[in-house]
Parts: C-alpha cells; sequence; structure tokens
C-alpha cells in the first residue's frame, strides 16, 4: 500500500490570541489522533515544524547561482506548520483517514500527496 503525505497549511493569526492552557488542549488533540492512527497501523511518520523563518534555497535560472534566504516567514498567511505520513490503499482511505484530523478543527487545511516511491 502507497504511503500519503498530509501537509498541515495553517494559518498563524488564528493562534495569535492563544492561551498556553488552549495549546495544551489543541496539542492533546493532535497527540490523541497520532495516536489512534499508529493503534491502527495507519501512521507511517509525522512532525510539527519549527515556528521559525526556516530557508528558502532556489536557483533563479536553470544553471543559475543558488540563493538561499530566510522564508517562509509565519507572517505570510500560509505556512506548513507540520505534517504526516499515512498509510493508505488509495487517495479514497487517505481522505477518509484525514477528515478527522484535528488540523481542519483548527481552521488549517491539509495538503494531501501520495509518495512516490521509484
Amino acid at each position: 500500500m502507497p504511503d500519503y503525505m498530509l501537509l498541515l497549511h495553517e494559518r498563524p493569526e488564528l493562534f495569535a490570541n492563544v492561551t498556553p492552557d488552549d495549546m495544551e488542549r489543541v496539542i492533546a488533540k493532535y497527540v490523541e489522533w497520532r495516536t489512534k492512527l499508529g493503534a491502527a497501523g495507519k501512521l507511517t511518520g509525522g512532525n510539527k515544524l519549527r515556528d521559525d523563518a526556516g530557508r528558502i534555497i532556489e536557483a533563479r535560472s536553470p544553471g543559475g547561482r543558488v540563493e538561499v534566504r530566510d522564508g517562509p516567514f509565519t507572517e505570510t498567511k500560509d505556512v506548513i506548520g507540520g505534517y504526516f505520513i499515512v498509510n493508505a490503499a488509495d487517495y479514497d482511505e487517505a481522505i477518509a483517514i484525514s477528515r478527522d484530523c484535528p488540523h481542519l478543527a483548527f481552521g488549517g487545511r491539509i495538503e494531501l500527496r501520495e509518495i512516490e516511491i521509484p
């Protein structure tokens, strides 16, 4: 069965005024969901990404000089805050697994991609 990556896009402004206690409850929902998937043998991996700017690496033209800059910045309207990798028979099952991901309940969106293994 193939693996699918759930890229968790979030809108940082939705968490601007969240109290530490509220954040603990949010994290508990993710842990509960992750534990349920693990027990069902559907979770392959996943992590939250740091809230720092990261780095963007790109070549401006084919064969061009590689440029590195800070970003993407959390001030943007849409950042990838983390990911999960799940094992599913097909996109339909991967969608079914994703439907109760707490990320959706907290205003995020999920980009679902099948992982290509050569």
